[in-house]
């Protein structure tokens, strides 16, 4: 009953509260990124429930800066001051609460990853899509950026079959903590992407099996 009614509308009233609640921090980041970087939000595409498509807005924290070669710079040389900030207190992730609003998103799911990763997840990490991504989830509240691909992975499939109101309870109170110790962001290296993850790992066992 809970997946299939009460969440969502329990999204939606927390959706609307929350960005009522923090609409002065929102206009106040919208007016400075939009002075300081002349662009204040950051939209892309992204997969949601039953891999349909959506735009994710958040914060804009990063420059588009190129290199002679027209490819972005590395996320560690493009992230501003203020991105750092906003990216470090997750303020740049308040606007997703329109994404919740909208019916794209909820509050507690899976982090909804690139498009480009989609024919890079095996048939169990494909659960991950039953659901509404969420602005937070398992995989943040363990780890965040410090935990592997495999297993940010596995904590999503993991909430999707243990998904109940006491576990997003326990999530959003997780999360409460981990914002306010600002705790296991990474903002300096930069992470190796899935796909290129998952081609070094299949390239890596090629290897070994001819090495057999």
């Amino acid at each position: 009953m809970y997946k299939k009614g009460f969440k969502r509308a329990m999204d939606i009233t927390a959706a609307i509260l929350g960005f009522m609640l923090l609409f002065p921090i929102f206009t106040l980041v919208t007016l400075v990124l939009f002075i300081t970087h002349g662009q204040a939000f950051f939209i892309q595409n992204r997969p949601g429930k039953n891999e349909k498509i959506f735009k994710i807005i958040k914060f804009k924290s990063m420059s588009d800066k190129k290199d002679i070669h027209g490819k972005l710079l590395p996320n560690s040389e493009r992230i501003t001051t203020l991105g750092r900030f906003i990216r470090k207190t997750s303020i740049d992730e308040i606007p997703q609460l329109l994404n919740v609003i909208k019916g794209d998103m909820s509050i507690v799911g899976p982090r909804p990853l690139r498009v480009s990763y989609l024919p890079y997840y095996t048939l169990e990490e494909g659960l991950r899509h039953t659901v509404r991504p969420g602005i937070t989830g398992l995989a943040q509240v363990s780890g965040r950026n410090a935990l592997s691909w495999d297993t940010k992975l596995s904590k999503d499939v993991e909430y999707v079959k243990q998904l109940s109101f006491l576990l997003d309870v326990k999530i959003l109170l997780k999360t409460v903590v981990k914002v306010l110790s600002a705790s296991d962001i990474e903002l300096g290296p930069d992470v190796l992407e899935l796909d290129e993850y998952r081609k070094e790992a299949s390239i890596l066992k090629v290897m070994d099996a001819n090495k057999k």
